[in-house]
């Protein structure tokens, strides 16, 4: 488990006398082997010691800011991008310091349409009963404000180069690993630096990421060492800080190289219109600083330069972005997985919308290719709803032990006509459909379209398989638990792709083009712990992408923890494999007129004669939209039966014993 070089994490009153009287407990404790000859006792004194803590931190004081101004400022003057840049930085590397060891800060910022989504969840979990219910709170109006009142938790300012773009992810890095907070260096009266560095709380600086005269020390001159180590430059002014973080944090140790982060630079601010404003991510920045995580935003193409670097050799992006995932496999043991959060951010950089070669949906494969091949896997934070607030705080919230959910038996499979009473499928001129309803393998996605779509009055009046990745339990468990304890009986889960993340599992079989051995056993353990907590034992969607398929080990990796079922992409129609059955992926349906949706549907249908059971897959689609859908495909066709998960899994698994192992 990481834990930072620093100590300097002082609580409020209460939890840190309740913390000093655990361990002094724990002194007296070990002295006298009670822990040893009363092991039942010890237990007791522990629950007590605990109850304690949390009786200290239900009574702590919740800091509220709201950054939501950030989101109104003029990003066509200069002045106005460097608030909305430097304010929700400065905020989101302050809330992962503060937040690490509770919930402290909360912050209002990330807007879906008119939803309000920090505050929807804020007052969803302030009910009475719930998590937040009677905690006391304090709201700061001012950055100073906000500065002065936590200067408790922090070391001080790790400052950036406004000129060097990358130089702001390894502030973000940086931050987490010897809390401090990143600032811009920015001399001019009124910036951030100026009002809490030079003014203010006259914050410390404790590491510089330029000279402090405000001159670039970096200089991406070939031939030249890279400041403060042995390495040479790598000839790129945007690679250079990113490898004297290698040298100064990751070759030493100190990363916590368990967790990775992925998002834009200050490039960001040259195409601030490029999508959805709030698209800089710098939000969820906080979980990650929290972990102490490794930040980078690195093209993973090796044809072509970096389209933010267009002077640097070819290849210079993805060698430092294989070098940080080398040392942290090695780091890892391979036997633990690198949770990377976020998403090429493609409407930017490293795709034909920024004079690239490369589109958008390949640029996403080829990142989740080359992480693969390291034993890494994302939380896609993907362009569109990447951004979240928060998840330093929520990370806290208590979820259950297990949630589970019923498989269906062949006695009810009978009574539901499904069976024949000599145990076979009745197919009957039928044709069984299930909808993957999807993309949920992004905690930022499922926590901008709950109120929209989870909410949705329609929810309920079909069944639908809801794939939504475990993972996301670490940065949004609320959500998880939300959807658990509102679910009705037709709504049923299944992880998303591709299982505990997003991987290419294909690069996790040997021989792998990183030359490392298997990483097979390394993921499946990762994902039975996932599955076994959330009640899972489907994959929707595996998504093969530029990897291979799944090969025998692969398929028997997925067998372990995903027994009622996977879907991949590169795989015969259907099969079984050992008792495993396996679809492979068809078609998206994603029709905005659920007229041309059933239509698309019920044509497909009739192509895939093959085979009575068909599986498409949907983006974000209301439950509403599922139920126009069907009547217009009952319209269309009345033979198509939509099945909840077990059922047609089930029945795919009898199926194929009854008509051969293989359905090519």
């Amino acid at each position: 488990m990481y834990i930072s070089d620093s100590t300097k994490l002082i609580t409020n009153n209460a939890i840190t006398s309740a913390t000093k009287a655990m361990s002094s407990l724990f002194v007296v404790l070990l002295q006298n082997n009670i822990c040893l000859n009363d092991p039942f006792r010890y237990l007791k004194i522990v629950a007590v010691l605990l109850l304690m803590t949390y009786t200290a931190f239900a009574n702590a004081e919740i800091g509220i800011y709201d950054l939501r101004y950030t989101l109104n400022i003029d990003l066509n003057t200069k002045e106005g991008l460097d608030v909305a840049w430097d304010d929700v930085h400065a905020v989101s590397t302050l809330q992962g310091v503060v937040n690490r060891d509770a919930p402290r800060l909360y912050v209002y910022f990330v807007m879906e349409g008119n939803h309000d989504i920090d505050g929807y969840w804020w007052n969803k979990y302030r009910q009475k009963g719930e998590w937040l219910y009677g905690r006391e709170t304090r709201t700061y109006q001012t950055m100073e404000d906000l500065f002065t009142a936590y200067t408790p938790y922090i070391e001080g300012v790790v400052v950036y180069d406004g000129n060097i773009a990358s130089t702001s992810n390894v502030a973000s890095s940086v931050a987490g690993i010897e809390n401090l907070v990143a600032i811009r260096y920015d001399e001019t009266p009124g910036s951030l630096y100026d009002r809490l560095v030079l003014h203010g709380p006259k914050l410390p600086v404790k590491r510089w990421l330029l000279n402090p005269d405000g001159t670039s020390m970096f200089t991406g001159k070939k031939g030249t060492k890279i400041p403060g180590t042995e390495r040479y430059s790598t000839g790129s002014l945007k690679n250079d800080p990113y490898v004297w973080f290698i040298e100064k944090y990751m070759k030493t140790g100190k990363c916590n190289t368990e967790f990775a982060a992925y998002y834009i630079d200050q490039y960001w601010k040259q195409k601030p219109f490029a999508t959805v404003r709030n698209h800089h991510t710098l939000c969820n920045h906080d979980f990650f600083v929290s972990k102490g995580a490794f930040f980078f935003d690195l093209s993973p193409w090796g044809d072509e330069p970096a389209t933010d670097d267009p002077t640097q050799a070819v290849g210079t992006d993805l060698n430092t972005l294989k070098e940080m995932l080398l040392l942290a496999y090695r780091q890892n043991n391979n036997e633990k997985m690198c949770y990377i959060g976020g998403f090429p951010a493609w409407a930017y950089k490293y795709t034909m919308h920024a004079s690239g070669s490369h589109d958008d949906v390949p640029t996403e494969w080829e990142f989740s290719r080359i992480i693969s091949a390291y034993n890494a896997f994302k939380d896609a934070d993907a362009i569109g709803y990447g951004a979240l607030a928060n998840a330093s705080f929520w990370q806290h919230f208590p979820t259950k032990k297990q949630y589970t959910q019923n498989w269906i038996s062949h006695k009810e499979l009978r009574e539901r006509g499904l069976l024949t009473a000599d145990g076979k499928v009745n197919v009957d001129g039928r044709n069984f459909i299930i909808f993957y309803v999807g993309d949920y393998d992004a905690s930022a996605w499922i926590s901008q379209r709950t109120p929209s779509i989870w909410d949705d009055p329609n929810r309920g009046k079909l069944p639908l398989m809801w794939c939504i990745s475990p993972v996301l339990a670490e940065r949004v468990p609320h959500i998880m638990h939300n959807f658990r304890t509102t679910a009705t009986e037709n709504d049923y889960f299944a992880a998303a792709d591709n299982g505990a993340g997003y991987i290419m599992p294909g690069m996790l079989q040997e021989p792998r083009e990183s030359g490392l051995p298997s990483g097979l056993e390394t993921w499946g353990k990762h994902c039975k712990k996932y599955y076994k907590k959330w009640g899972l034992s489907i994959t929707g969607f595996v998504i093969d992408g530029h990897a291979p398929g799944l090969n025998k080990e692969g398929l028997d990796c997925y067998a372990s923890f995903s027994p009622n079922g996977i879907v991949p992409q590169k795989i015969a129609t259907a099969l079984l494999h050992g008792n495993m059955p396996v679809i492979r992926a068809d078609l998206d349906i994603n029709d905005g007129d659920p007229k041309v949706a059933a239509k698309r549907i019920v044509e497909r249908v009739k192509e895939r004669s093959a085979l009575p059971f068909h599986w498409f897959r949907n983006i974000l689609k209301q439950p509403t939209w599922y139920c126009e859908v069907m009547n217009e495909v009952k319209a269309q066709d009345d033979s198509i039966v939509l099945l909840d998960a077990p059922a047609f899994f089930e029945l795919l698994r009898i199926y194929l014993k009854e008509h051969g192992s293989v359905i090519e």
